[in-house]
């Protein structure tokens, strides 16, 4: 049996929030082996003057525990 860790990564962007996801995937395999997939868990922006400034996306990494690490 696999076992599956899972964190938040919030991921940002002056572009879009699908962009902001795709930098949070980007920044978490950097650091982590093996990602076997996301969840989009939550969308928010930074406003200045009414427009949008900073896409942020935070999304949910999951990633499969290796066996014998503590």
């Amino acid at each position: 049996m696999t076992a599956v860790k899972i964190i938040k990564v919030l991921g940002t962007s002056s572009e879009s929030w699908e962009d902001a996801a795709h930098n949070a995937v980007s920044e978490a395999n950097k650091s982590i082996d093996d990602i076997s997939g996301i969840e989009i868990h939550d969308h928010t922006a930074k406003v200045e003057d009414g427009s949008i400034t900073e896409y942020k996306t935070t999304v949910e990494v999951a990633f499969p525990v290796r066996e014998g690490t503590q």
